[in-house]
């Protein structure tokens, strides 16, 4: 038997998933980062570890849990390297994007971009807990905190959310 016999199941079936489920897993990226290059970056990254540990994982009820598991310490250890460690430039990339009649873009863009300006931990609290509807202690099982933290981190990052939008909804 070939090592390429042996490892094609594994390979197969880990292909099958990053295509089924590559979408939600952008998605969830692309909240944690805020940006399109660091959302494929941190994907990348996640998909990397995830296919080093796919012999374990493809056989877990639940291999999405896992995932984003994978995804948000990814995102931990990557905000931690130095060269992550960006300066606001004085000059915005062209970002183009076709308006939506209904505004839901608009309102779904804004917040994206409000959600970019909360503190990392608030960012990645309420992205974990609103929008994957994690519980507590879900969420602070998967940030490796405690779930106070969560609580705080949550709270706070919605107020904020909220102080924000009142803001942008009045001018």
């Amino acid at each position: 038997m070939t090592i390429w016999t042996r490892r094609q199941p594994r390979e197969l079936s880990f292909v099958e998933y990053v295509e089924a489920r590559h979408a939600h897993l952008w998605r969830l990226a692309f909240a944690l980062t805020g940006t399109r290059e660091r959302a494929d970056d941190l994907l990348q990254v996640a998909l990397e570890k995830l296919y080093v540990a796919w012999p374990r994982v493809r056989d877990l009820a639940h291999p999405d849990a896992y995932a984003r598991q994978v995804l948000v310490r990814a995102n931990v250890d990557e905000s931690r390297r130095p060269w992550r460690r960006e300066t606001v430039s004085a000059t915005a990339p062209d970002t183009r994007v076709t308006p939506d009649p209904t505004g839901a873009v608009d309102t779904r863009n804004d917040l994206l971009s409000l959600l970019q300006e909360l503190a990392p931990m608030q960012r990645r609290c309420v992205v974990l807990r609103h929008w994957l509807d994690l519980s507590v202690a879900e969420t602070a099982l998967a940030l490796n905190i405690s779930e106070g933290s969560v609580k705080t981190h949550t709270s706070r990052g919605v107020a904020h959310l909220r102080r924000m939008m009142a803001v942008t909804a009045s001018s």
